[in-house]
């Protein structure tokens, strides 16, 4: 029997990471005995325990410690980090540490350094002459990198369950069509109120069905009152929201009455062809053929919009980042910086965001499919509350509870 002491604090009551990590060590074999507990006298009191883990081999020792330690585990007497020399460009070296979106720090000459740029499924990057490590994906390594890898010297930081009762603590991971929506979109207009007051960001990631539904209007009310910071899109939403301003149509079907158009199916094309003839929508903004919806919006209001390509774009608009990479980096340099992300309608920008976001970063999807906001919770994004309903509504209700009453008027018609 072999046998290895650990500790675990904070709200480990609260977000009962004590007994998911005691049900792990059994689950894979292992034993535990807890030979301290200290438990906080009020909700947002720390608690400590210090647990002996018991296994039978040290190979099953370490798996346990691994996974105990992605739980926020730390061993009583620390190691040394240990790193390993990349040997190639965009590869890490084997065993490397595979990182969580929780913020994690590393042991190294005596004491814990916090690692910059936290995501999920990505490595820790030392820099030995700034003493700093930093969160990297696969392909941005560098032959001579200093990569961590194996478990020592690492430690995981369990997110802090929050004792306000809002939508935050007690909504947490709620992925629901029968949740009261109206008590939801309330709590997080309170919140973008406070972020927008604070000076701090607000991320939108948003799908066509925003303009296909009729929401524009709504998005646009909220860039002009300051509450989305960012615009995280693709080429479709571009290409409608511009198609709707040029010839007041959606996919060819026309937002006045939902009849389809004659020859509505190449306004998307003839959209795409008007903005690449200007060069660009800003430039399409500045020569005056542009003068309403979203992009419109953004580019007056000076807020950054990252549009990222995909294998099925038409066109696309000049702005399009086509090389996914390149788009990913754009994404992750955008939404690094936020407090909070509204996913809307849009199920593969909502992962690919959700996978480069830290997990204290407040996190809203919002889909008419069950199956969208249950895959980003299912795929690490446990921050997010997921509801069901439509973008329609939702950014509508946002736009009712946060603009003032004669930016209303425009929306209610």
């Amino acid at each position: 029997m072999v046998r290895e002491t650990i500790l675990l604090e904070g709200q480990i009551i609260n977000n009962q990471s004590l007994n998911q990590m005691l049900d792990a060590v059994l689950e894979m074999g292992g034993d535990f005995k807890i030979e301290h507990l200290e438990i906080g006298k009020r909700r947002d009191d720390p608690s400590r325990a210090r647990i002996q883990i018991l296994a039978s081999d040290k190979a099953m020792l370490s798996r346990i410690l691994e996974k105990v330690s992605k739980q926020g585990a730390t061993v009583l007497r620390p190691e040394e980090v240990r790193v390993a020399i990349a040997d190639r460009d965009g590869v890490f070296p084997e065993d490397f540490y595979s990182t969580t979106n929780l913020e994690t720090e590393i042991f190294h000459r005596g004491r814990w350094i916090a690692v910059k740029s936290i995501e999920m499924d990505c490595g820790i990057r030392y820099d030995e002459a700034r003493g700093e490590p930093e969160c990297i994906p696969i392909i941005r390594a560098k032959k001579g990198d200093r990569i961590v890898v194996g478990r020592e010297g690492i430690r995981v930081i369990p997110a802090q369950r929050q004792t306000r009762k809002e939508i935050f603590s007690f909504m947490s991971s709620a992925v629901s069509s029968e949740k009261p929506k109206k008590l939801l979109i309330s709590q997080i207009a309170k919140r973008m109120r406070e972020l927008r007051d604070l000076r701090g960001s607000i991320v939108f990631v948003c799908g066509p069905a925003i303009i296909h539904t009729g929401a524009s209007e709504s998005l646009c009310a909220l860039i002009r009152n300051g509450y989305v910071h960012v615009l995280l899109a693709g080429n479709a939403l571009a290409t409608h929201d511009i198609e709707a301003a040029l010839f007041g149509t959606s996919l060819g079907i026309s937002l006045e009455d939902g009849v389809a158009m004659e020859g509505g199916h190449r306004n998307h094309l003839r959209a795409i062809n008007a903005i690449r003839r200007a060069g660009s929508i800003k430039r399409a903004v500045e020569q005056g053929l542009l003068t309403r919806g979203v992009m419109y919006t953004c580019v007056v209001r000076n807020v950054p919009v990252v549009l990222a390509g995909s294998i099925r774009d038409d066109g696309p608009m000049p702005e399009v980042i086509t090389d996914v990479m390149e788009a990913q980096d754009a994404m992750r340099r955008e939404a690094r910086g936020a407090d909070m992300v509204l996913m809307i309608a849009t199920m593969l920008h909502s992962i690919a965001v959700g996978n480069v976001l830290p997990a204290r970063v407040q996190s809203i999807c919002v889909d008419i499919n069950h199956a969208v906001v249950t895959k980003l919770v299912d795929r690490g994004s446990f921050q997010a509350i997921g509801i069901v309903t439509d973008a329609e509504s939702f950014v509508r209700e946002l736009a009712y509870e946060l603009c003032p009453e004669s930016e209303l008027e425009e929306i209610r018609e």
